[in-house]
């Protein structure tokens, strides 16, 4: 037996009364029949109801052919029950569904783009459209079409076409169905098949914001928020703009002008620091340089720093072993213990062996290339053990190329 849809005849009520047809215990469920039902399933990108069952909560709603099937935590008493929908919740839907139909039909209007796909969300909504590479002046000409629309507070009409009446109809797409085809108009302006719950009319879908858009192959995915979800997000953004306005000291339009001059000069400021450090590093090398000890015609760079991170570590190695016949072994302590080894290209010992006989004397893992190895110390106390290790075995290495 077919499943009367209530919120086909009037999607703004939020109480009924129906007969309970069949139960189904599942798992960690229970799934209800009823003959007549408020609560709209997941269907065509719009999520079911929520709300009251019996007294229950309703968990989930979907369609089987022609039934609908309520999921509840237990079973109901026989005989007739009462429902409640969540009306917060239906109403941000009919207001995010029918101000996609406005904002798709915006999109065709405007750019000749069609809609491929909806999915209505928890947060925000999103259309994708087959049109690649949106500028900023073509998403607001569309959102001011769509916004016109609203302003104008046209009629939004749900009904049942006959096929001589829909053949008429300039439809944006072309139903999924063939019988029973549920048509949604705004007037003079969309037409277009779904069985959603909408609006009486545009205006009571409020404000539509598009938020953000991403390039998805030749498509684009347009996220958009309407009424109630628009107003949260403008609110949270005038609020995020005038505490950065406040930081600043300036008004809140002149807040990210502002912060994106305070970003650029960090930006300049963090290169000209890199600049400095390199510098600094590039003197440190060569005094290092200037007093290492040469093994076998090779300048054997050995120190561990009491606390340095493992990129530093590896800038400093990378300018020693640019030059000719030179070795590092470097160790850092703090709160983890770090070891690198690095040759020069025209040395012959295999950092990667060095590094394991040196790390496995400490209970150390790591690994690297012949040019370039590094690991860490679980107690950064042995460090320098690890290192004079490493030492040992570069000298073995050193010994036995010759």
């Amino acid at each position: 037996m077919a499943t009367e849809r209530l919120y086909y005849l009037d999607p703004y009520a939020r109480e009924f009364r129906a007969r309970v047809l069949a139960q189904c215990d599942l798992r960690d469920r229970v799934g209800v029949v009823l003959d007549r039902t408020l609560f709209y399933p997941n269907a065509g990108g719009q999520p079911h109801d929520t709300g009251l069952l019996g007294g229950q909560p309703v968990l989930d709603v979907v369609e089987e052919g022609q039934e609908i099937v309520h999921f509840l935590p237990a079973r109901l008493p026989e005989g007739e029950v009462e429902g409640v929908v969540d009306w917060r919740r239906r109403f941000d839907h009919m207001q995010q569904h029918t101000g996609q139909h406005i904002l798709s039909q915006a999109f065709v209007v405007k750019l000749d783009a069609e809609t491929v796909a909806f999915h209505l969300g928890e947060d925000y909504a999103t259309v994708d459209v087959n049109h690649a590479g949106l500028s900023a002046e073509q998403l607001a000409a569309v959102e001011e079409l769509a916004n016109e629309v609203v302003f104008d507070d046209r009629p939004v009409v749900a009904e049942f076409a006959e096929p001589e009446r829909l053949a008429k109809l300039p439809l944006r797409k072309p139903p999924k169905v063939t019988e029973n085809v549920r048509i949604v108009e705004v007037k003079d302006f969309d037409w277009s098949p779904c069985g959603g719950t909408h609006c009486l009319s545009a205006g009571q879908v409020g404000l539509i914001l598009i938020s953000k858009t991403e390039r998805r192959g030749g498509d684009t995915r347009v996220e958009f928020l309407c009424g109630w979800r628009a107003l949260r997000r403008a609110r949270r953004q005038a609020d995020r703009l005038n505490e950065l306005g406040s930081a600043l000291s300036v008004g809140w339009d002149e807040a990210v002008p502002m912060a994106l001059r305070g970003l650029e000069t960090l930006k300049e400021r963090e290169r000209e620091l890199e600049r400095l450090h390199g510098a600094v590093q590039e003197s440190e090398a060569l005094a290092l340089l200037a007093a290492a000890p040469r093994q076998q015609g090779v300048a054997l760079v050995s120190r561990v720093f009491p606390d340095r991170s493992p990129d530093e570590l590896k800038r400093l190695a990378l300018k020693l072993v640019a030059n000719e016949k030179v070795v590092a072994l470097l160790g850092a302590q703090g709160q983890k213990g770090h070891v690198l080894f690095a040759r020069s290209a025209d040395v012959a010992c295999d950092m990667n062996v060095v590094l394991r006989v040196a790390l496995g004397a400490i209970g150390g893992r790591g690994g690297g290339t012949p040019a370039l190895a590094q690991g860490g110390a679980p107690d950064p106390d042995r460090v320098a053990e690890a290192v004079e290790a490493g030492r040992q075995q570069l000298a073995a290495c050193l010994f036995d190329s010759v």
